[in-house]
């Protein structure tokens, strides 16, 4: 059986792997090196300077391109690096309509950096995807979108936006960070880019910072190639190896996410001092049948307001807690819990959070991989 031809679970170990051609080690090699010896001018072994190209990174683009089942992979800096390279694609005057419920340092980017250089951002509930037909306009040039949402855990309908963009002619690029390719591959469901803050689930163990791109058409890959050697945000051949290493065991670790967040979604759903939980594996959740039908199962991220709960309630019950850990990121096999409003989410201003829900009172739960018994007694503790 070809490599190409691999179940998931089997790709993320062997997925556009082989053993390196020195030595035969089984894991690629960490090539520590910026530079590469010619023969002559130009006379090399398809490396020349790590800028350009690395083979622990080359290993690393490999199997992110097999594991969403693309054709090219591109490894960078940050999730947000990676993101920065996407919209090099575009010029003055272009638009992008987004999700209004994302990641802050996304809309950052989006607001305070590329809209000074005349790119125009809009910002809409994609929820309903045919809403957005209306809302594209002469200037619009590609859709961005996350999906489950950070950190309302929204679900936007990938091939319903995707039929939408390719009638129009724009790029759709989709933030899988929150899903994975083990829960949902947005490629096949007809995006043309699909991104990863890699630091998150792929990478697994957040001892890491690394963005990723995946897509299928060649013309794309080779401009986003391009703006990767040119700009040179590219992430370094140690953190190559560790996202390696982590994405061959993202498959039993999303299991056990996916386990532990169900049964945490329902343990706060039913505990009497919970006003609302965020969980797309709810049937009460508005796109639920959207989530079953484009995703594998519905992750380890949850968030919850507190009955009547404000600003210094949230801050109390993240404090109490003592197995999840108070901390940026998500997606690492130890258990983390966020305040968006005055953390992830701080960047947005007050009343834009707000009009889309993301309130004082809001706590975001990247769930781990420990024993659930300890998380939901943890969890108790902190709201008694």
């Amino acid at each position: 059986m070809a490599k190409k031809d691999l179940r998931f679970n089997s790709k993320t170990i062997h997925g556009g792997q082989h053993p390196d051609k020195a030595y035969g080690a089984v894991m690629p090699p960490i090539y520590q090196t910026s530079t590469y010896a010619q023969t002559t001018p130009g006379g090399h072994q398809g490396y020349e300077y790590s800028r350009s190209a690395n083979p622990t990174r080359t290993a690393l683009e490999n199997a992110l391109a097999s594991i969403e089942n693309g054709n090219h992979g591109l490894a960078f800096a940050s999730g947000l690096a990676a993101i920065d390279a996407v919209l090099k694609l575009l010029k003055p005057g272009d638009e992008v309509l987004a999700t209004n419920d994302l990641y802050g340092g996304s809309y950052r980017l989006f607001k305070r950096v590329y809209e000074n250089f005349g790119i125009i951002f809009r910002f809409l509930d994609m929820q309903d995807a045919k809403a957005i037909e209306t809302e594209i306009s002469h200037a619009t040039r590609m859709v961005w979108l996350e999906t489950p949402t950070n950190p309302l855990m929204n679900i936007v309908d990938i091939s319903a936006i995707a039929k939408i963009t390719k009638q129009k002619g724009l790029l759709l690029a989709v933030d899988n960070t929150f899903a994975s390719p083990y829960l949902q591959r947005p490629l096949e469901l007809g995006a043309d880019i699909v991104m990863h803050s890699a630091t998150k689930y792929l990478g697994g163990h957040s001892d890491l910072v690394v963005g990723a791109l995946v897509v299928n058409d060649t013309d794309l890959a080779e401009q986003l190639y391009f703006i990767q050697n040119a700009s040179g945000a590219i992430c370094g051949p140690m953190d190559s190896f560790l996202t390696l290493r982590g994405i061959k065991t993202l498959h039993v670790r999303m299991q056990r996410h996916c386990e532990n967040g169900e049964a945490i979604a329902h343990f706060l759903n039913a505990h009497h001092k919970i006003e609302k939980v965020y969980w797309p594996g709810f049937e009460s959740h508005p796109n639920h049948a959207v989530a079953k039908k484009q995703m594998k199962g519905y992750g380890g991220m949850i968030s919850f307001v507190p009955k009547g709960g404000n600003y210094a309630d949230a801050i109390k019950i993240v404090e109490k807690l003592k197995i999840f850990t108070l901390a940026e990121s998500l997606g690492g096999v130890e258990s983390l819990a966020g305040h968006p409003a005055s953390m992830t989410h701080a960047s947005i201003p007050k009343n834009e959070r707000e009009k889309i829900g993301v309130v004082d009172a809001l706590i975001r739960l990247s769930v781990g991989i420990e024993d659930v018994d300890d998380l939901i007694a943890d969890l108790a503790q902190a709201l008694d």
